[in-house]
């Protein structure tokens, strides 16, 4: 593991975004975010890498993916799901899908979602599990278990009316 990596809890990376032309009469184009690789640090600008008749792709550099011990369950959360994601918060920019932030933390990507917003979960890369796992290690404390309360003693154990 890189070392910089584990002292700044931060990962470079550029979000792929793909337009696909549809045969609709309401809608001619849907944008999704299509996936996310490592952002080598190039041009800052977006740049189109795929074009052909019904489906183009953009690559979105200059993203870095930041961890913050506040959002330590989420990663867990992820990490431990059976598809661990990476999540993608875009807007329509005049008629371009721009990605706007991203994370790894699942309670983060739902509320993002539920807010209202355009969030797409794209696979998250191999490489980043390590990263991720070793904080989540250092830390994601589970809350212990709550006692049950109860109104008062005479609650304890009642299923219900007796008679």
């Amino acid at each position: 593991m890189d070392q910089t990596l584990t002292e700044t809890h931060s990962y470079p990376l550029a979000v792929i975004m793909q337009r696909r032309t549809l045969v609709n009469r309401w809608v001619t184009e849907q944008w999704e975010a299509k996936g996310v690789v490592r952002d080598i640090g190039s041009d800052a600008s977006p740049r189109v890498i795929v074009e052909r008749e019904d489906v183009m792709q953009m690559l979105h550099p200059g993203f870095r993916l930041q961890l913050t011990r506040d959002e330590a369950e989420g990663y867990y959360l992820n990490l431990t799901s059976p598809e661990p994601k990476v999540f993608v918060l875009w807007r329509d920019r005049d008629g371009v899908a721009r990605p706007e932030m991203l994370t790894v933390s699942y309670g983060e990507g739902t509320r993002w979602a539920d807010s209202g917003e355009q969030v797409d979960g794209v696979a998250l890369p191999v490489e980043l599990m390590p990263w991720m796992g070793e904080f989540v290690e250092r830390h994601y404390r589970p809350e212990p278990p709550k006692k049950k309360r109860y109104a008062s003693n005479k609650d304890r154990g009642r299923m219900g009316p007796t008679g």
